[in-house]
C-alpha cells in the first residue's frame, strides 16, 4: 500500500514530528508500506526524530500574497500526487488550508484528516470585538463543512471527536513511545515540563503558579524543555525565577529527564491529545494539567494519575501541585497508577488500527 502523508513541517521537536515517526517507521518496517511525506517551504530537512531511511519525502515551496500562497498549495498538491499516485492521502495539518483540500482534489482517492489539535485552536489570544467574534465563527463552520469532504476524520480522543459535527470519524489516540522498565523514584525536587514557547502551550501561566509554589517551597527547581523556551529568560528575571527555574532546548534524550523529575505539569490554553503526557506517565510521573481543550481530560484520571485542573484556576493549581509535593507517598502512589494508565497506548496495539482503516478505505 502506498500512503501519502501531507503535513507542514517535521523538522521540529514537537508531538506531531515524534507522533510521527513513530508511526511511519512502524508502516515501514512492519506492514511493508510505502510512505510519502509531503512538507512545505524546506519542512523536512534538518530532522529532529529519527525517520525510516525508505520514507519519500517531497516538499513545496509556499509564499506571497494569501492568493498566490494558496493557488501554490493547490498546484503543488496536485501535481505531487499525480505523481505519487498514492492508494491513500492522510492530511495531518491544523492550518486552515487544509481544510480546502476536499474541494480541489478530484481525484478518487480517500482522505484522512487527522486531527492533532483542538478544533478552536488559536495561535493569539482572541479579540472580542463583534468583527473577531464574526471571523472566528465562521472559521469553525467552514472547518465543520469541509471535515464532512474528507473520507474520514480521525479524532485523538472522544472528547475531541464531540467537537466536531461530521459523521464520517472515529478515533485513534497517539501512542506511547517510551517503555521504560524503570520509573523515577519520584524523590527528586524537580518539576518538568516540556512544551514550546507559544501561545497555545501557556507557558506564561505556568510561570505564575510556579512564581506562588516557590514562596513555599523554594528549594525546588521547575525544568522546562521545549523549542524558543530560552526566550522566557527575561521575564524569568523579571519575576526572581532565576534560581528555581531552568529553561532548556530540546533534547533527543527526554525519557532521562523525565526520570529525574517527581512531577509533570501541563499549563496549555489548547490541546489536542499530548504526548508528553503519556511520555510523563509512562516513566511514572504524577501529572498535573489545566483541563483545556482538548485532550488532558482523555488521560488524567483525577485524583488517581494526577490532577485535572480547572482552566485558568491559578490557586487550584498551586494548591494540588503543593499537596504533591509535600506528600511523598501519594506521588509515588500516583505514578505507579500513571505507568498502568498508559498500557493502552501501547504502539503496536495503536497501529493496528490504522492498518484496519487503510485497508478499509481501499476496498471501498
Amino acid at each position: 500500500m502506498k500512503l501519502l502523508y501531507i503535513v507542514p513541517k517535521l523538522n521540529n521537536e514537537g508531538g506531531v514530528a515524534r507522533v510521527l515517526s513513530l508511526k511511519l517507521n512502524y508502516l515501514i518496517e512492519n506492514f511493508g508500506y510505502e510512505v510519502h511525506v509531503l512538507t512545505q517551504n524546506h519542512g523536512n530537512f534538518p530532522l529532529f526524530y529519527s525517520f525510516n531511511e525508505n520514507i519519500v519525502f517531497h516538499d513545496m515551496m509556499l509564499e506571497g500574497t494569501i492568493f498566490n500562497f494558496f493557488n501554490s498549495y493547490r498546484n503543488s498538491l496536485k501535481s505531487k500526487i499525480q505523481t505519487i499516485q498514492p492508494d491513500v492521502i492522510i492530511v495531518s495539518d491544523n492550518g486552515l488550508k487544509a481544510f480546502t483540500i476536499p474541494f480541489f482534489l478530484f481525484a478518487k482517492i480517500p482522505i484522512v484528516l487527522e486531527c492533532h489539535g483542538s478544533k478552536y485552536i488559536e495561535e493569539r489570544p482572541l479579540k472580542s470585538n463583534l468583527i473577531s467574534r464574526f471571523k472566528s465563527s465562521l472559521k469553525y463552520k467552514f472547518k465543520d463543512f469541509s471535515a464532512n469532504k474528507f473520507s474520514k476524520l480521525v479524532a485523538l480522543s472522544n472528547e475531541g471527536l464531540l467537537e466536531w459535527n461530521v459523521n464520517n470519524s472515529l478515533v485513534i489516540s497517539n501512542p506511547s513511545w517510551i517503555q521504560n522498565g524503570e520509573l523515577s523514584d519520584l524523590k527528586s525536587k524537580k518539576v518538568i515540563a516540556v512544551a514550546r514557547n507559544s501561545y497555545e502551550k501557556g507557558l506564561d501561566r505556568l510561570l505564575i503558579i510556579w512564581k506562588k509554589v516557590i514562596d513555599k517551597h523554594f528549594d525546588w527547581i521547575l525544568d522546562i524543555y521545549g523549542g524558543s523556551v530560552t526566550d522566557l529568560k527575561q521575564t524569568i528575571l523579571e519575576q526572581g525565577l532565576e534560581f528555581n527555574v531552568n529553561l532548556i532546548e530540546p533534547v533527543k534524550n527526554i525519557s532521562e529527564e523525565y526520570l529525574s523529575s517527581a512531577l509533570f505539569v501541563m499549563t496549555s490554553r489548547s490541546e489536542g491529545f499530548p504526548m508528553v503526557l503519556l511520555e510523563a506517565m509512562a516513566s511514572g510521573l504524577p501529572c498535573l494539567a489545566y483541563d483545556c481543550p482538548i485532550g488532558p481530560r482523555a488521560i488524567i484520571n483525577e485524583g488517581e494519575n494526577g490532577f485535572l485542573i480547572e482552566d485558568g484556576n491559578v490557586d487550584s493549581f498551586v494548591k494540588k501541585l503543593e499537596l504533591l509535593i509535600d506528600d511523598e507517598n501519594w506521588r509515588i502512589k500516583m505514578g505507579k497508577n500513571a505507568k498502568e494508565s498508559v498500557r493502552k497506548y501501547d504502539l503496536e496495539i495503536i497501529m493496528k488500527q490504522w492498518k484496519m482503516l487503510f485497508e478499509s478505505l481501499v476496498k471501498q
